[in-house]
């Protein structure tokens, strides 16, 4: 009798969460000082836990903002990940960015993430004045799932009009959670993404098959795209989601979104974190410039 999804999804969280969280060596800046500084916000799916990443002190004030989503499947919560990309970011963009702890399945499936990850932005927004920065010029983002929950996340604001951020970038995301991953084909024999770990991932986030259509689920079957934020999308040649996120990318232009879209050759899903390290840099690089253009335009 094969283990269900949230028992497997579970065993994912023991056994491989930090090999899958794992960053290239020379990948991680360790050369860029750190500011940081532990906050908690309450959010409609329970509190959230973040990191804030201050820029140097000889950056504006107050800077403005970016906020963070890392990846790990939905399932691995582990936002220090991201750490190389926030300090990076944080020192090159001269920005205050919000690394965020959001809540993974199985233990908590859709919609809480979205949820938290929405409400986390709003407060974000709103929390400015009493936290040194500016959250009138915000911009959003996320590698993986992370770029799923910034798509979702810029969909809801744009329909609750509550606010718009200047940028969001979506990183090796997975936008397309009904397609069968054995279609979704990649031109190297053993990508880093298994089709059978992609349906682990999916089966323990989407609880019920209707909601893999929901357009904050897949954000690439949606088809009312107009009015959604700039867009910054990097796909990957040998990535098995690298089509879903070029068609998302040709979508968002279609719908008169300003859109970016890089592809970069001869690097595999998460390249930002694992390298090839040329490759990385230059990836967290075009995000920094994109970022500090965007929240000082």
């Amino acid at each position: 009798m094969p283990f269900s999804p949230g028992i497997q999804a579970r065993a994912i969280q023991l056994l491989l969460g930090r090999v899958m969280s794992r960053v290239h060596k020379d990948l991680r800046f360790t050369d860029i000082p750190k500011r940081t500084e532990s906050l908690r916000v309450e959010t409609g799916a329970g509190p959230v836990t973040c990191t804030v990443y201050r820029p140097p002190t000889t950056a504006e004030a107050p800077a403005p903002v970016y906020v963070n989503f890392h990846g790990g499947g939905f399932v691995v919560a582990r936002p220090e990940q991201d750490d190389h990309i926030c300090r990076y970011v944080a020192a090159k963009a001269g920005c205050v960015v919000i690394n965020v702890d959001y809540a993974v399945a199985p233990q908590r499936p859709f919609p809480a993430p979205v949820t938290q990850a929405y409400d986390v932005t709003a407060w974000v927004v709103e929390n400015g004045a009493a936290h040194q920065w500016d959250g009138s010029r915000l911009a959003v983002g996320g590698h993986s799932a992370g770029g799923n929950l910034t798509a979702a996340v810029c969909r809801l604001a744009r329909d609750r009009g509550t606010f718009t951020p200047r940028l969001q970038i979506l990183d090796s995301a997975p936008l397309d959670q009904l397609a069968d991953p054995a279609t979704k084909q990649s031109p190297i024999a053993k990508p880093l993404l298994t089709p059978q770990l992609m349906r682990i991932f999916t089966a323990a986030y989407v609880r019920d098959p209707a909601d893999l259509t929901d357009p904050l689920v897949s954000p690439g079957l949606a088809d009312d795209l107009a009015g959604l934020p700039p867009a910054l999308v990097l796909t990957a040649e040998y990535d098995r989601l690298r089509e879903e996120g070029a068609s998302y990318a040709k979508a968002l232009e279609a719908a008169g979104v300003p859109v970016t879209e890089r592809l970069f050759e001869g690097v595999d899903h998460y390249f930002t974190h694992t390298g090839p390290v040329p490759a990385g840099k230059e990836a967290i690089d075009l995000m920094a410039t994109a970022l500090r253009t965007a929240l000082n335009d």
